[in-house]
């Protein structure tokens, strides 16, 4: 059966795959044939709603079962998918819906009375609400798989149509919304999981939150090869390394923040990691020392990835049984491109393992920012390559080797000071959990390096030590001019480390 958009995955899968177990969810299991059916109530009951093709449908709520099915119902119906980050505030979701004008929005019970109000403010003409606590004024999504309304049949959509508009962080000014095509979404699914040989004898951990392209990547990989999902609704390491044991997984994925708690979790002693084959990391560089470190606990490889929600998903990784480089996001996904260009010269493309923007081009590639012509313009090329605002390097392999984020460098007395560079030299010192990098103003150099240190149980260290560690390695101007204990430090949804917010910490 020929695959032209997100909409028509869950009827091949549960052709393909049946009565497999696809997605456990806090003790729910549901089958590729479970899954369809759901999709298919869930569509008929959003149909009914007034949802019909090309309407925009905002998805914010906490990972679930529920959510897996909404996204699948919402591309059933032709309609475009809107999977917002649940940190967000009422006011941010309003800016969001009023952004792209969604017509319904589908929500966790935590969340919907909190946005009730956007009715009055935007298109939005129903809000539906998970769960059995209702919110006045919501629909409950339970309730529209109850009445079993029938799908509309199905609906034509081009492969290169808009499927979903995935807002970015927004960390200067407003958040975007960048568009991506079904073919990009599918691919990237696809192709990741032909990177790293995910199939349907897989069994995959992930605390990943939904809305995020790596899980998305994740997600439909359970539906086009057959792996089966275990998601959990947030990050626990001692229920990770449970979940692991019971379901016998295969891969665990996640990113930096998590391994580093899991190892410092006391449940890491009696863990039973056996069944795992390798795992991977994204969202943020890693250190190697902490790689090393998580390998030689848990016994397997661990793969680094890189995306970005601008890509739909990955941009590059190691494949499976390619040469596995500890410090390298490894090399482009299938059908795609990536290149080293002069940080202020887009077109100049640089030497081998000199610094410099990280561009990607391919299918993957969103086709703009939603209503933002000019912003589209600042990231997207005419020739279709994509600025992403990291530094980086690439070797002879076309390995690309991440330097840090363009907006995180440190720039004091005149050097370049990249907070990933000090992270990692941190990270190597034996107590040591996690370390986290911030620039502070200063008078004389401008801007200078501020370190936030996670400690490991049971383990001491001052402010002097850590600086004169980081002296063994780096140069003078790179070091650190101060050291804060921290028990844990600002994150994301994803788990990922915001820099731009550590100043928090010094109140």
């Amino acid at each position: 059966m020929l695959m032209n958009h997100i909409g028509q995955i869950p009827a091949i899968a549960a052709e393909k795959f049946g009565e497999k177990e696809a997605l456990v969810f806090e003790g729910r299991s549901l089958s590729f044939s479970e899954i369809n059916e759901l999709v298919e109530r869930a569509a008929g009951g959003l149909s009914a709603e007034g949802v019909a093709q090309g309407d925009i449908v905002t998805l914010y709520a906490a990972n679930s079962w529920e959510w897996v099915i909404s996204y699948y119902a919402i591309a059933r119906l032709g309609a475009v998918i809107n999977p917002v980050n649940t940190m967000l505030t009422p006011a941010e979701i309003e800016y969001v819906v009023q952004d792209c004008g969604a017509k319904a929005i589908i929500a966790s019970p935590d969340k919907t009375a909190g946005i009730m109000g956007v009715i009055a403010t935007s298109d939005v003409s129903v809000i539906i609400s998970f769960g059995d606590d209702i919110a006045k004024g919501a629909k409950s999504f339970n309730t529209l798989l109850a009445a079993k309304k029938t799908a509309p049949p199905p609906v034509e959509v081009a492969p290169e149509a808009l499927s979903t508009i995935g807002y970015t962080s927004g960390t200067t000014g407003h958040p975007k919304g960048a568009m991506q095509s079904h073919r990009a979404v599918i691919l990237n699914g696809a192709m990741t999981s032909q990177m790293h040989m995910r199939g349907p004898d897989d069994v995959v951990v992930s605390a990943l939150p939904c809305p995020h392209v790596y899980a998305n990547v994740l997600m439909n990989g359970m539906m086009l090869v057959g792996t089966k999902l275990v998601l959990h609704p947030t990050f626990d390491p001692a229920k990770c390394y449970a979940d692991i044991e019971a379901h016998s997984a295969t891969i665990f994925d996640g990113v930096p923040a998590m391994y580093m708690f899991m190892l410092n979790d006391p449940a890491m002693k009696t863990a039973d990691l056996s069944s795992l084959t390798r795992c991977y990391v994204g969202g943020q560089t890693m250190p190697v020392a902490t790689m090393e470190a998580v390998e030689a606990a848990f016994k397997i490889p661990l793969i680094e990835l890189w995306g970005m929600t601008e890509v739909a998903g990955l941009g590059s990784t190691h494949p499976l049984y390619g040469a596995n480089k500890h410090g390298s996001i490894g090399c482009a996904m299938p059908y795609c491109e990536l290149r080293i260009v002069d940080a202020e010269d887009g077109a100049r493309t640089l030497r081998r393992g000199e610094a410099g923007e990280l561009m990607v081009r391919g299918p993957i590639v969103m086709m703009g920012y939603y209503g933002a012509e000019e912003k589209t313009r600042e990231a997207l090329r005419p020739d279709g390559w994509l600025h992403t605002g990291d530094i980086a390097t690439m070797d002879d392999d076309g390995c690309v080797f991440i330097v840090d984020r363009k907006k995180d460098m440190i720039l004091t007395g005149g050097y370049n000071v990249y907070p990933a560079e000090i992270e990692r030299v941190l990270a190597a010192h034996p107590a040591v959990a996690l370390a986290a990098v911030g620039k502070l103003p200063d008078e004389i150099k401008g801007e200078i390096a501020k370190a936030y240190v996670v400690l490991k149980t049971g383990t001491a260290a001052t402010e002097a030590e850590m600086i004169a560690h980081c002296r063994e390695t780096l140069a003078a101007y790179k070091c650190p001019r101060a050291v804060k204990f921290v028990d844990d430090v600002p994150k994301t949804s994803t788990g990922k480390i915001m820099r731009r917010e550590l100043h928090t910490l010094d109140g």
